[in-house]
């Protein structure tokens, strides 16, 4: 059977949720059409760890360099971060224009270090359909907007994880509505989340959770300071922060001065985050941003308590106050109380989770599928 083949570019320098979204999109789309072979590119090896589930999956690698090259690139601090960023750009120009060329994909779904594969499409001619995966609200300096205003003349399409980035892009005039759609990302798993709640069970309960990269992003330093107001009036209440990153040893030390090592644990990374999820009392989410936060949706489809800020553009357009979640305003140590308060009273719960987890459905990887379809695929059908 003659098939058309669709490249996923997504170049980072730690495991983050779009590597997942990456995963499940190219999962999704081989797993309800044969029409169609995706393959992602692993420049750095950035999804060599993944190559084992993407082999059980039936997603190839397109492998370039050394398979551990990515470990020596520098990650953390913005100096560092962008000096990696322009290593992988020169490094990758050429190949990444030969690769296209050459095997001549149907479409390169486009997700991170997006400048690069946009300067390709200004400067050269392919027969390629370019597709722009926006993640997260951008922010438009003049050399973006200037590059985005030249490359969106050629792009195929350019596509949104939620309503909110997708009414600013519209906003700023610089494609036409018929080449830019809201698609979701696909977060959810069923059968694969739900083998993970059964892989063990955890010995602890009454806690609360965050999930996260310990990152400026994340706003971990907010939380621990808004606990240690509750824990001053609740000497029992026990948090556990999952996840690493640059603002650990920030964090560690704010707890110990604090003398908050009794209620605060710090987990690391937790490869299997669902059975905490599980027993649970609620999930809490102070990011500066999510676009839409995969934690957020995975919380709901795990049927657990949400408490999250009202931050854009994710939480704001996902979580409704009192109807699927409990809501405070962003950077509020005052309302943060207010509502953890409310939290600990709550009697509707099982009304709030159900809500939250009949939104969850659009994140499915078939929900995912059949929009890219309906979106970007429609003319192949």
């Amino acid at each position: 059977m003659n098939y058309k083949k669709i490249y996923y570019w997504s170049p980072s320098l730690v495991n983050i949720a779009t590597n997942r979204a990456v995963i499940n999109s190219s999962y999704s789309v081989g797993k309800y059409n044969n029409y169609f072979k995706c393959s992602i590119i692993n420049f750095f090896g950035e999804f060599t760890k993944f190559k084992r589930e993407l082999s059980d999956k039936r997603v190839e690698t397109i492998d370039f360099y050394n398979s551990n090259l990515i470990n020596f690139f520098p990650k953390h601090g913005k100096v560092s971060s962008r000096f990696s960023f322009l290593l992988i750009f020169l490094l990758s120009f050429f190949p990444l224009k030969n690769l296209i060329q050459k095997k001549k994909p149907a479409y390169l779904i486009i997700h991170l270090i997006t400048s690069l594969p946009l300067i390709l499409l200004i400067f050269f001619k392919f027969e390629t359909k370019f597709i722009l995966r926006i993640s997260g609200l951008p922010k438009m300096n003049f050399l973006r907007k200037l590059l985005w205003k030249i490359a969106f003349k050629k792009i195929y399409k350019v596509t949104c994880p939620t309503q909110n980035t997708l009414s600013y892009i519209r906003s700023l005039k610089i494609i036409s509505d018929e080449k830019i759609s809201l698609l979701y990302d696909p977060i959810i798993n069923v059968a694969e989340i739900n083998d993970k709640k059964k892989q063990y069970k955890l010995d602890k309960s009454d806690y609360f959770l965050a999930v996260g990269r310990l990152t400026k992003q994340k706003d971990f330093m907010f939380l621990c300071k808004a606990f240690k107001k509750i824990i001053n009036k609740n000497k029992d209440i026990k948090l556990f922060i999952a996840g690493d990153g640059e603002d650990r040893d920030k964090i560690i030390n704010y707890i110990k001065k604090k003398r908050l090592d009794k209620n605060i644990f710090l987990l690391g990374h937790v490869e299997n985050i669902f059975p905490y999820f599980t027993n649970a009392r609620a999930f809490i989410l102070t990011s500066l941003w999510e676009d839409p936060g995969f934690v957020l949706v995975e919380a709901a489809f795990s049927r657990t308590l949400i408490l999250c800020n009202n931050s854009k553009p994710g939480p704001n357009e996902l979580i409704k106050n009192d109807y699927n979640g409990i809501v405070y305003q962003t950077g509020s140590i005052d309302d943060f109380k207010l509502k953890f308060d409310k939290v600990l009273k709550l009697q509707n719960i099982n009304t709030l989770k159900k809500n939250s987890l009949k939104r969850t459905k659009r994140f499915t990887i078939f929900s995912h599928y059949q929009q890219l379809k309906n979106i970007i695929l429609d003319k192949e059908f």
